[in-house]
């Protein structure tokens, strides 16, 4: 990727700067977080981290920026707590991509890397306070012929690690958080029998009853299936799951599930068996990177009647997100607008409903776009579902009005063993 030098002309936006009181002072359930977005124009570079933002506490509004009200109010302009809150999620989805061994000559190709001691030490999330519980293995469902055996082994790997569940310990953290926090954090396609999967894109029932909500068939194969020595997805999140609530149910909690691409495909239908196996479960939601459709209307209305929040984060030009399938009726979470496909003859609707291709969009969208930042050049589909890329136009996203501000900026910092390393500023 070629890296744009310039001077950057920052927009002019007028802001009202207000913060929303005092973090010991409780905020009831009717109220709501005003945004608080402290960028200026002419503000210095913060730090040089990789998502230079400074933990803030959260304490009892830690509900609301875990969407209870939808981010009403927080989206646009993008409150710098919730940007701040939305970068560190997405660093635990970077830990899972920075943790699989992708190397195909590796007798450990498609697991972790490093033990579930030192999984996040190692990633470099060792100092936040959080503890991997539980390692995530996806399954294939794939028929495949009898030819690939005669294909690398890398081909036809059906198992493979997808993520990890991770708890917050720390007491400094939680009083931070106003919560003890769960992370499930997946990643995105990464083998053969993934991308089958991902093809596999006409619509199916969760359920047996063979009515009510559907998704996708590729990814609901890659959260239940399973072998005779590698339970599902679905089958270890549940178990994981049911021991964090009993271990951990007396107390303020929340249920977080990030991914990317894939994974974010993956966090959605976790949500929605979450929230469908277990009784009074806590606040789940999940923050999406990037992720392709999932589901029809009756699975979206059956998320939102379940509780489960899930914001979701978009790059106008990422194709993924585009697919699969189409999109009739649109209505989006918070505000129930519409999007109708203007034009279209009756019976070809029918006809494309009929061939279990029409999906709807979940949750609260985050739109951004690549073309609103100085430093992205190379727009090619790549790089525009890049996770570094999502994270790089939310630290730099502020309003509709004023898209991206000039102290954002992406860097790469060279050749390494791993390949170039993108950097945030």
């Amino acid at each position: 990727m070629r890296l744009v030098i310039g001077v950057v002309k920052p927009c002019k936006v007028v802001m009202t700067l207000t913060h929303y009181g005092s973090p010991n002072k409780s905020v009831s359930h009717s109220m709501r977080l005003r945004p608080k977005n402290s960028w200026s124009p002419l503000g210095k570079e913060s730090g040089r981290a990789r998502v230079a933002m400074k933990p803030v506490k959260l304490s009892h509004n830690w509900a609301e920026y875990q969407g209870r009200s939808n981010w009403e109010g927080l989206l646009d302009p993008l409150d710098d707590d919730l940007r701040s809150e939305i970068l560190r999620y997405g660093e635990f989805v970077e830990a899972a991509y920075r943790s699989f061994e992708f190397d195909t000559s590796s007798p450990d190709y498609a697991t972790c890397r490093y033990s579930r001691s030192s999984m996040l030490a190692q990633s470099g999330l060792g100092g936040t306070g959080y503890k991997l519980t539980r390692n995530l293995r996806a399954t294939c469902g794939v028929h495949l012929p009898g030819w690939v055996d005669r294909a690398p082994s890398w081909v036809s790997t059906q198992s493979s690690w997808i993520g990890y569940v991770a708890v917050c310990n720390d007491k400094e953290e939680i009083a931070r958080l106003g919560r003890r926090d769960v992370v499930i954090a997946l990643r995105g396609t990464a083998t053969c029998l993934e991308w089958l999967e991902n093809l596999r894109a006409t619509l199916t029932h969760v359920g047996p009853e063979n009515e009510g909500p559907m998704v996708e068939s590729g990814f609901l194969s890659l959260y239940t299936s399973r072998t005779a020595t590698c339970p599902s997805l679905q089958d270890t999140v549940r178990e994981e799951i049911s021991r964090v609530l009993q271990s951990y149910g007396d107390e303020p909690l929340s249920l977080t599930i990030v991914g990317h691409s894939l994974g974010a495909a993956l966090a959605t239908l976790t949500a929605y068996d979450i929230t469908t196996t277990f009784d009074h479960p806590p606040l789940v939601t999940v923050i999406s990177f990037g992720g392709p459709r999932v589901g029809n209307r009756s699975f979206r209305c059956q998320l939102e009647k379940n509780g489960a929040k899930i914001l979701r984060i978009v790059n106008s030009d990422d194709l993924i997100t585009k697919v699969p399938g189409f999109v009739f009726d649109n209505n989006d979470v918070a505000d129930g607008k519409a999007v109708q496909v203007a034009g279209l003859p009756r019976w070809l609707r029918k006809l494309v409903e009929d061939t279990r291709w029409v999906y709807a969009d979940v949750g609260k969208e985050l739109r951004l776009s690549s073309r609103e930042s100085p430093y992205l050049s190379n727009g090619n589909v790549a790089t525009c579902h890049d996770l570094k890329t999502y994270l790089h136009l939310v630290n730099g996203f502020v309003s509709s009005t004023c898209p991206f501000r000039a102290t954002a900026k992406r860097v790469l910092n060279g050749s390494t063993s791993q390949g170039k390393q993108l950097l945030f500023r």
